[in-house]
């Protein structure tokens, strides 16, 4: 059998593409980008756009095999409103469609997909199972409902699909909406919060985002969905000021009231000019933290990171990347 990762050269698939290579396993790579990585040397790459459909059909996927979508837009750049909905459904939505239905003509059935924790909107039930209601907040978390629809239809047809839905995902080579922050403590400035900062604040480290899709093919790929965050998330009050305090900045903590806030953010997205997408700010005072305990129980997954190792490694990944310094290996530990 081969492992075909979609968007396996992207944050998600280099890691886990790595660690399948460690294991003596055939990777076959998918993805427009190819990086120069070491694995390289054993894992073969096409380069794929998985909005082709002709495009994804071409890769040699055969019954057995083993295939994983992280093709993927995320909330990163911020886009306008007016915008949304052509940036995110081509990939997300119609890629997907695309790589289930090469799939098939291949008569390949197992499939490991990520969506995202963004599903759930406002926070109902706390901590959030993977039974919480659905109501996506925007085109973003809406087009991710929708490829699990489709898995939904196509498990009926006999496809055996694993979906995680992670948290926002850090660690080496992606920073974000977290440039921001850093640039503000990097010049002393306050640091605004919505609310009060009381609320805790999760992350996942791509590490274990990578380890939880290599189990899941251990498993045999179950028909299920599975939470992926941290353990113990700590408030965002402690979790930024923790990281100011690494900095040696002189930054402070701002407390703003929630509701006026969000109210300005509506404001500047309704006039097409957005500071955060609304589907960051809408539920940033809340108690958005995901129960991760049906990955322990089903697939032996637990998370090694803590979020506030995972905020510094980012910080200390963006500093030696400003200095002109290395900063995979430091921002990996």
């Amino acid at each position: 059998m081969k492992h075909v990762l979609f968007g396996g050269d992207g944050f998600v698939g280099r890691h886990l593409a790595a660690a399948l290579v460690a294991e003596g396993e055939e990777v076959v790579v998918a993805d427009i980008a190819k990086s120069d990585l070491p694995h390289y040397g054993a894992a073969r790459h096409m380069a794929i756009d998985v909005t082709d459909a002709a495009a994804v059909r071409s890769v040699p996927i055969a019954a057995g095999d083993q295939v994983y979508n992280l093709s993927a837009k995320m909330l990163s750049p911020i886009m306008p409103r007016a915008k949304r909905h052509e940036f995110f459904f081509p990939v997300n939505y119609f890629g997907t469609r695309n790589i289930i239905e090469a799939m098939d003509a291949a008569g390949a059935d197992r499939l490991v997909h990520f969506t995202t924790d963004m599903i759930y909107g406002h926070t109902k039930v706390f901590p959030m199972t993977e039974e919480h209601p659905v109501a996506p907040l925007g085109e973003y978390g809406l087009s991710k409902w929708k490829t699990e629809e489709l898995a939904a239809d196509w498990r009926q047809r006999g496809m055996a699909i694993t979906l995680f839905r992670p948290r926002l995902i850090i660690g080496p080579g992606r920073l974000g909406i977290l440039e921001k922050l850093f640039k503000l403590i990097d010049a002393n400035l306050p640091v605004p919060m919505i609310g009060s900062g009381k609320n805790p604040y999760q992350f996942i480290s791509v590490f274990d985002c990578a380890e939880a899709a290599r189990l899941a093919w251990k498993a045999g790929t179950p028909n299920e969905a599975y939470n992926l965050g941290s353990l113990n998330p700590p408030p965002v009050r402690k979790l930024l000021g923790d990281l100011v305090k690494h900095a040696g900045s002189k930054s402070i903590l701002l407390p703003t009231p929630a509701w006026a806030v969000k109210r300005t953010l509506d404001f500047l997205d309704l006039l097409n000019m957005p500071l955060m997408d609304p589907e960051q700010y809408l539920i940033a005072d809340e108690n958005c933290v995901l129960d991760v305990g049906k990955g322990e129980r089903q697939l032996g997954w637990v998370p090694k990171y803590r979020d506030e190792d995972m905020l510094i490694a980012a910080y200390r990944e963006y500093r030696a990347t400003k200095d002109g310094a290395p900063a995979f290996a430091e921002a990996a530990e």
